[in-house]
Parts: C-alpha cells; structure tokens; sequence
C-alpha cells in the first residue's frame, strides 16, 4: 500500500520547519539514500533522503511552506504496481486520518493523542531487525556508532542520516535515562504585541516577520535567564606575552597558510583550564550533573539575523593551528547555515569574543546545558603596576565568565577562570 512520506526530526529540539525545496517531482522513482528535499530548520538547511524504494505518487506539502510540523505527511511513496488510484483507495478506508496540508493554512491534527512515532528504544522488527538507510549505516560505521542505541525518525522508526549525524558514541557504562523535558518557559510578563503596535500606529515602521532562528534564540536566552542561576567573575588578563608568541608561530607557520589569531589561543586555553579543574568540564542534566573527559568548547559565531555556537571536540588533544584551521571551517559553514546538527549542539563551555568589535567588557548568557561561558572583551593599552613595583604600560584583556551556579559553586568558578588566566599570560605552557 502508498506510504507516507514524513516530516523529519532534523535535530532533537525541532519541532517545525520549512519545506524549502523539492528536490524530485511526482512520477519520478526514488532508492533508499536519494535526496528528497531541502529542509530549513531554526538553525540550518539540510538534505532529506529517501529510506525506501518508488515513486513519488503525490506531493502533499508545496515547496516554500513554513511551519510543517514534525511528523506531517509531506509526500506518499508508491511501490511496484501502484497508482494514484492506490492512494484515494487508501484515503477512503482511513477518514479519520488527518488531511495533509496542501499550503500554508494549518493541517487538522496529524495524529491521535498518542506519542508521535519517534520511538525512544531502537528501531527493531522482526525478531531484532534494525531498519536503517544505507547512508546511515556508513556513517555510522565511521562514527564507530551502535544502531541498537539510535531512534529513528524516518518512516516506522527507520534511522535515517540526520539520526546518525546527530548521535554520538555510546558511552562504555549504561547510559543513565534521559532527563525529564523541562516544561515550556511561561512567556515574559509586558504588553501584548497588539498592545505595542497601537503604542506606535502614529509613527512610521517597517514590520519584520521572525524567522526560525530569531524565535529559536528568543525562547532559549529567555528560558536561560529565567531558570539558570547566573553569578559573574571577572578579571584583566595581561596579553603582552601571548601576542609576543603568536607573532613568532605565524612567523613560522606563513608557509603552511596557518595565521594564528588571539580567539584560537583562547579556545586552547579554555579547553587545557577543563582537564585542569575536571569538575568544571560538566552540563546540567535537569536531575544531574554530567561530567565529561573531553574538552568540548563552543565558540558564539555571528550570522545574518543570529548566532551559532559550533563545538570544537577534543579541543585539549588538537594542537592551535588544527583548532585555527576547524574554527574557520566550522565559521564559515556557520554562516552559510550548512552544519550539521552534531556540529552546533552539544559542548561543556562556550567562549563568546566581541573584542573584535571594540567591546571593553561585556557579560554573556549561559546557554543550556553549559555550565559556563566566557565573554571576551577587546585588549587595550593600560597602565599597570609590573612585578617590580614600577609603573609600566601593558595590554590587558577584560573577561567576564558567567556560570551556572547548579554546576559550579563560587570557589571551584575562581579556580577555572584562573587556570584560564595562567594558559594565556604563559602561553607556551599550553603546548607542553
């Protein structure tokens, strides 16, 4: 009989997105791991592949609709033998079936009250069977990942690339159940919107529609400061020695095409302050505290209408020209909005740098489940009193660290900010 071809879960948070383009039309046959669509999510526009063999009978959701939610009949796929006759045929034995949207008015409801079909254990049938695409299979293998400890998203559980893209490797203990879903933050207390238009009908304004990303951020950086407890520590590091260094590296590493810049140093120096105060290297879990061995720093980039945070694995074991050349790959795909889920989420610490933007100092959001994150202000020529009591001049950068204190209490704080400052007024201890 026709299957329905769903709304995938591009990521664990997504809840919508928009069907940005079609990339077969009806009557064309299809093979499990062909490209389907183009997905745009809040964060990325992504590939949908196919996970069975036919032909595209019926598109059901028209390229360009926003707001499809997960789940959502978009297409039907028809085997060997079927027709579009197969597909009414099948519509009329199931009224209570909810209609596909045909635009952008709202579909009635895709499903009864049951959980959608995104099964939490493996998907398995048949006596242990896992059902997976073929692409997923090899990415898989080369991520060193167990299907059995995968869900799927596609069609009756089958795992599908975006499953496998996202899942890490199963830790060697058994994974502790997943925490509670936190309930949605209460929307802010202020005026309604319709109360704010009427404040400025008199005046001149131009309306701007918010995309994916702008309410993805808004939701998350309100609920973030509703329900971390933040606290602040701050200090002025001394970058003299660290810009003396860098100048004689990317002397050196001119020939490979390798510059070095001041952020590169800070990431490396986040990382090596972790695996020196492990404790500081964890995420809260909503019931618990998850501490991690590797160093997994984010690093805020800034895009049209947004921000990513793409997460550099294993920055304490990758030397600083590897991180430099990652950071500018990771950036530059940031901003063409091409990463890849497993590439932006995930992460212990974040670092946020707006010294480039001639900020003195500034203090950031902790962005869930992060412990901390580290606001990076511009470096300056000041005064300071030298070791030897004399006067002298230096350039000094201001950081603030902001922290959960779930996670991290006051002391244990101070203790990783100044590990940080050590790496970075010593920095060739960070390659020892």
């Amino acid at each position: 009989m026709p299957t329905e071809i769903l709304m995938p879960a591009l990521s664990p948070t997504m809840e919508e997105g928009t069907l940005a383009k079609w990339l077969v039309k009806e009557g064309d046959t299809v093979s499990s791991g062909d490209l389907l669509a183009e997905i745009e999510t809040d964060k990325a526009t992504m590939e949908f592949e196919a996970v069975d063999e036919g032909t595209i009978g019926k598109i059901l959701i028209p390229e360009g609709t926003e707001g499809v939610k997960v789940n959502t009949a978009i297409a039907v796929l028809l085997e060997d033998g079927e027709s579009a006759d197969d597909i009414a045929a099948t519509s009329a034995k199931a009224p209570d079936a909810a209609p596909a949207a045909a635009g952008n008015e709202a579909a009635a409801p895709a499903a009864p009250e049951a959980p959608a079909p995104a099964p939490a254990a493996p998907a398995k049938a048949d006596g242990g069977r896992i059902f997976a695409s073929p692409l997923a299979r090899r990415i898989a293998a080369q991520k060193g990942l167990d299907l059995a400890q995968i869900a799927g998203s596609g069609p009756h559980g089958r795992i599908v690339k975006a499953d496998v893209e996202s899942a890490t490797a199963a830790p060697t203990t058994a994974p502790a159940p997943a925490a509670a879903t936190a309930p949605a933050a209460a929307a802010p207390a202020g005026p309604s919107a319709d109360a704010v238009a009427k404040m400025y009908e008199t005046r001149e304004y131009e309306e701007i529609k918010l995309d994916g990303m702008r309410k993805t951020i808004a939701a998350r950086l309100s609920e973030a400061k509703q329900t971390i407890p933040h606290f602040y520590l701050r200090r002025d590091i001394k970058l003299d020695a660290l810009l003396k260094f860098r100048s004689q590296l990317n002397k050196q590493l001119e020939g490979r095409g390798v510059k070095l810049s001041v952020n590169d140093f800070i990431i490396k120096a986040v990382a090596n302050a972790l695996q020196q105060v492990p404790e500081c290297n964890a995420v809260w879990a909503g019931d618990r505290v998850l501490q991690l061995k590797p160093s997994d720093v984010a690093v805020a980039v800034a895009i049209e209408g947004g921000l990513f945070t793409p997460v550099l694995q294993d920055a304490d074991t990758k030397s600083l020209s590897a991180l430099s050349s990652e950071m500018k790959d990771l950036a530059g795909r940031a901003r063409e909005r091409k990463l890849a889920p497993h590439e932006y989420q995930g992460g212990t610490f974040a670092v946020s740098n707006l010294g480039m933007f001639g900020i003195d100092n500034f203090d950031a959001i902790v962005n869930p489940p992060h412990a901390g994150i580290l606001a990076v202000g511009t470096g300056l020529k000041k005064p300071v009193v030298g070791d030897d009591g004399e006067l002298t001049v230096a350039t000094v950068m201001s950081v603030t660290m902001s922290v959960d204190h779930r996670v991290i209490d006051g002391a244990l704080g101070a203790q990783l900010l100044q590990a940080i400052v050590d790496n970075l007024e010593n920095p060739m201890v960070m390659l020892a």
